[in-house]
């Protein structure tokens, strides 16, 4: 966890996949993409599903990457 100009930056742990799923999610669901991966991560945890709980919790926070309208961090 990194603090970027009063912000909290989490590096995701995502595979390509994730990316898919995420920019999918994105166009479907709009700026309301975050809640349903968030959704989604609660009734994971809901269920006893500890592995899809934590993949939709990254997925949520690679959302909230995808969605910044100005890069942060390391611009070479």
């Amino acid at each position: 966890m990194r603090d970027h100009g009063g912000g909290t930056y989490v590096a995701p742990f995502v595979t390509p996949i994730d990316v898919a799923t995420a920019a999918e999610m994105i166009e479907t669901f709009g700026l309301s993409a975050g809640d349903e991966a968030a959704a989604r991560a609660d009734r994971s945890r809901d269920l006893g599903n500890h592995i899809h709980f934590c993949r939709w919790r990254q997925i949520e926070r690679l959302i909230g990457l995808l969605s910044c309208d100005e890069a942060f961090g390391t611009i070479h």
